[in-house]
């Protein structure tokens, strides 16, 4: 793809959804680690990253129809649901970051699952009090939260979009009975999961017809979703959380073979969006703001950052293997933390003040000081200050990688950063109605105690499960600067803080910064992207006393950077997206 290839097409006019079929058509099903192939793209006005050509050219459309971020945002989420259905969709939950321009104001909206109203603490246990294997737990109606994506679209169009509703929801219903080519990403990803796909019969007949997997190329229509979104352009939320799809997702799951769930009817009906503040914090001159509880994910990035201001990041560069001793090692405290103290704090009192308090976070970064990788004795959770006493145990909750981010900015400089998800890849492999059940309630913690500690990530009746989401909005100047975040399960937040040091502190434009190799560390080992750059610093790492394991690191940032001479917007060229603008 040519320097500006997305912008220059758009500025002339010739950007049609064909275009982007080819675009996702031309992606190999898992791009080469660290591929720096993708190239910055630039634009005046608008732009819109997303993670499959699709779902950008439908919030492309919206922008420039006239419609705002939150306009496109639903545009964008509900054509995800359809093209990468493994990954996020109106089954499943997402965390909303927004800068409304108009107002100034920087807010959060919590969009994530809740635990059904008859869910015990004990939920993924067995009779023996023992915990289950993890797949035992995600597979069938056990799993399945109450879904929020429908609500968050909704609840926050109602109250900050400008262009009608139906309009926003008409590009899915099109493309799901038009039908789109399967890309070879999607492919790859059923063939990897077919014997789980297989277990449901709805599930196998979309995505097993046959019984073998989607072929790359096969023109994949969905009436059933079309029918959904047709109800929930009409009806608005109701369309979904009342009803006959309402009805069909509780039988789904209660009536899952072999592993049934206890979502209700009175869970739908009784779901609500969140609107909270944003967590910041500050980072050299500016404020790296997100989405707290039941979110981990910007208290962790912002206790990683934190521990780094005292260090000069900027006079070293990603090869530098001391600048990634601080870095990993600084992300093993916050993990440390985030293991013992971050939960849904509408459920569980949490330190959040102390945990990114200045004073508290040069102290941890003392630890750093050393030249060699902290032991595992000095790796424990900190002690900061409590608004009261409170006493945890550490968390034993398992996430694993899937989900979906994308970044938005308007005309009006209104900023949107949503990360979305079903969990598991294809979640809890439920499917109604033409979308896939997510598995997130895997994402509390299966034992409830530790010695007799409650441990404060565990299950309890419409609670939300925490998750490691981090939608971020880097604010400069009172004003948003950096947009962007990731999926990737627990990994996200070592990817979205790695990308920020690299674009904040190494002077990489946001292209870049998304396709610098990843060295992840969050327990002990040091995750090295294969077959990249990251590689050659294992020596140097195994030297300073880290465990080292080279693997594939698969994210998929997106990110969006507001400078005085216009956007620029970068691509994870791990994935199959496309950032459009204007």
């Amino acid at each position: 793809m040519k320097k500006l290839w997305a912008f220059a097409l758009l500025a002339a006019g010739l950007a049609l959804p064909a275009q982007a079929q080819e675009a996702a058509d031309s992606v190999a099903p898992e791009m080469a680690s660290g591929n720096t192939g993708r190239q910055l793209v630039t634009a005046k006005k608008f732009m819109v990253v997303a993670a499959n050509p699709h779902a950008s050219q439908a919030g492309f459309d919206v922008l420039k129809a006239g419609g705002n971020a939150i306009d496109a945002m639903v545009a964008v989420q509900l054509t995800l649901g359809l093209v990468e259905p493994q990954s996020s969709g109106i089954g499943g939950g997402a965390f909303l970051v927004y800068y409304d321009a108009e107002a100034g104001k920087l807010t959060t909206y919590d969009g994530r699952e809740t635990a059904p109203a008859s869910a015990t603490p004990e939920l993924f246990q067995n009779e023996n009090g023992e915990p289950l294997k993890f797949y035992d737990a995600v597979v069938g109606g056990l799993s399945v939260g109450t879904p929020g994506t429908v609500k968050l679209l909704y609840d926050t169009h109602s109250k900050l979009g400008s262009l009608p509703w139906a309009d926003l929801v008409a590009p899915a219903i099109k493309l799901a009975t038009d039908g789109f080519k399967v890309s070879p990403r999607l492919n790859a990803l059923i063939t990897a999961d077919q014997e789980r796909l297989s277990r449901f019969e709805t599930t196998k007949n979309y995505f097993l017809p046959g019984g073998t997997p989607l072929p790359v190329g096969h023109l994949l229509k969905n009436p059933e979703y079309a029918a959904t979104l047709t109800a929930i352009s009409q009806n608005g939320a109701d369309g979904f959380y009342s009803g006959d799809i309402a009805k069909s997702v509780v039988d789904t799951v209660q009536s899952a073979k072999g592993n049934p769930g206890k979502l209700a009817l009175e869970d739908l009906a009784n779901y609500k969006i969140k609107e909270r503040t944003a967590v910041c914090a500050k980072y050299r001159v500016y404020e790296v703001c997100g989405m707290g509880p039941p979110s981990s994910g910007a208290l962790t990035v912002g206790q990683i950052l934190g521990q780094l201001n005292s260090y000069d990041l900027p006079s070293m560069n990603s090869g530098d293997p001391n600048a990634w001793r601080l870095i990993g090692d600084a992300s093993r405290l916050a993990f440390a933390d985030r293991g013992r103290y971050m939960a849904d704090s509408d459920y569980v009192p949490m330190p959040t003040k102390g945990l990114i308090a200045p004073a508290y976070l040069k102290e941890r970064g003392e630890l750093l000081s050393g030249d060699k990788a902290l032991s595992k004795e000095q790796v424990a959770p900190g002690n900061p200050t409590w608004d009261h006493a409170m006493l945890l145990a550490d968390d034993e909750s398992i996430e694993l990688p899937s989900t979906s981010h994308f970044s938005i900015v308007d005309a009006n400089g209104n900023v949107v950063s949503m990360t979305t998800t079903i969990e598991n890849g294809f979640g809890s492999r439920l499917m109604t109605n033409g979308f896939l059940l997510n598995n997130e309630l895997t994402d509390f913690s299966f034992p409830t105690h530790s010695d007799g500690v409650p441990i404060a990530n565990r299950v309890e009746p419409g609670k939300r499960p925490r998750s490691s989401m981090s939608p971020t909005i880097v604010m400069k100047d009172d004003k948003p600067f950096v947009v962007v975040g990731s999926p990737g399960g627990s990994r996200i937040i070592g990817y979205v803080a790695t990308t920020l040091v690299a674009n904040l502190d190494w002077s990489m434009n946001i292209q870049e910064a998304i396709s610098m190799p990843h060295l992840i560390n969050r327990f002990g080992t040091y995750d090295l992207e294969k077959g990249t750059a990251a590689e050659k610093l294992q020596p140097a790492l195994d030297a300073m006393g880290y465990k080292t394991n080279i693997r594939d690191l698969n994210s998929g940032l997106h990110g969006i950077v507001i400078t005085a001479d216009g956007l620029q917007g970068g691509v994870d060229p791990r994935r199959e997206g496309l950032a459009l603008g204007e």
